[in-house]
């Protein structure tokens, strides 16, 4: 059964890297100081539990934001998230944001995305309460992730599941991964490794 689960997933990383699906979008070099409209480490955003978590908590840590899906083509990055979190989880703190604004693709309640992550996955890093990451309900730390105004060079908000948004120890927004880029990537390691 997990075979049949990962074949789809690596017929879908394949064919989004032959055909360039997303592109990866870093901060521009000559943009050394960020002029930012309030700041990552102020958001206060309940977990998958209900329980508040405040920000401020990940100051010189770098992070790395993920929305999230149960019933999508890219589901099993959460094993290569978890991996992330388990092997490096001194340098990156992963956040998982579950999502439903992408082909419904995930339309369970909180208790039941967090059951699945834990059961299929080991999930055992912080997930938080389901999120519109896009239109008109977006929630505040997408609003800041996806508003160069509020960010100080980014727009590229999430085109499906599984998009990447990548946070230095400085509370900076440094890179935007699309989801054909994987978790454990060589790419996404370097960046978490850079100083």
């Amino acid at each position: 059964m997990i075979i049949l689960r990962e074949i789809p997933y690596a017929l879908i990383m394949f064919i989004s890297s032959c055909f360039g699906v997303g592109k990866v979008t870093s901060k521009p070099p000559e943009i050394e100081n960020l002029i930012m409209q309030g700041s990552i480490y102020e958001f206060k955003i309940k977990s998958i539990d209900g329980k508040e978590i405040d920000f401020s908590q990940y100051k010189g840590k770098k992070i790395l934001i993920v929305n999230t899906a149960s019933e999508c083509g890219y589901t099993p990055q959460y094993s290569e998230l978890q991996k992330l979190h388990e092997t490096h989880g001194d340098k990156v703190v992963v956040l998982g944001f579950p999502c439903n604004d992408f082909g419904g693709q995930e339309p369970g309640a909180e208790k039941d995305i967090k059951s699945f992550c834990q059961k299929n996955y080991g999930v055992s890093f912080q997930l938080f309460e389901k999120v519109h990451v896009k239109g008109a309900n977006i929630a505040p730390i997408y609003q800041w992730l996806t508003n160069k105004s509020k960010n100080g060079w980014n727009d590229k908000a999430p085109a499906w599941n599984f998009n990447k948004y990548l946070i230095n120890e400085k509370g900076e927004l440094i890179k935007y991964y699309p989801s054909s880029v994987a978790p454990m990537s060589k790419e996404l390691i370097e960046a978490i490794s850079m100083k």
